[in-house]
């Protein structure tokens, strides 16, 4: 039996999916911010973008325009960059995550892998419940496939 004392299946977010685009054109719509504004976020969002510091330390402040006419602000701290392969980023607002994006080289095709975990059960319950983070994250990387068609 597992120990679910050590585990973080109760306080993440897992999503993978595989992209019909190669990676060089995935990480380019992932690390510009003239293309990540114009695909980020679950669906009805647009996004305001100030900073985008892509390098380890780097910061990232963007503000998310909800379809509702609310205003979301967004800070991180990108911790990793590794062209074409990693980007982690510390989302330093609350709710307060850790996101793993893996790009996985298939050729013509890229295998994206996004891993979100938060501080606490309680925060990921209170974030998906709320914000339907789960929907979201998945909304958010079917507007980033229908971004790359557009860009081929």
């Amino acid at each position: 039996m597992e120990n679910r004392n050590n585990s973080t299946a109760d306080r993440e977010l897992l999503l993978t999916r595989t992209l019909n685009a190669p990676v060089a054109l995935v990480w380019e719509v992932w690390s510009k911010p003239e293309h990540i504004a114009k695909w980020w976020g679950p669906s009805g969002f647009t996004n305001t973008i100030s900073v985008m510091d892509f390098q380890p330390g780097g910061k990232w402040t963007l503000v998310m325009h909800g379809p509702d006419g609310m205003a979301y602000p967004n800070e991180s701290t990108f911790l990793e960059v590794i062209t074409n392969k990693r980007i982690v980023y510390e989302h330093t607002s609350y709710p307060h995550i850790i996101a793993t994006i893996d790009f996985e080289d298939l050729g013509e095709q890229t295998r994206l892998t996004w891993h979100m975990l938060f501080d606490s059960r309680e925060d990921f319950i209170a974030v998906a419940k709320k914000y339907q983070a789960e929907k979201g994250q998945k909304e958010n990387v079917d507007k980033l496939e229908v971004y790359l068609e557009g860009m081929k």
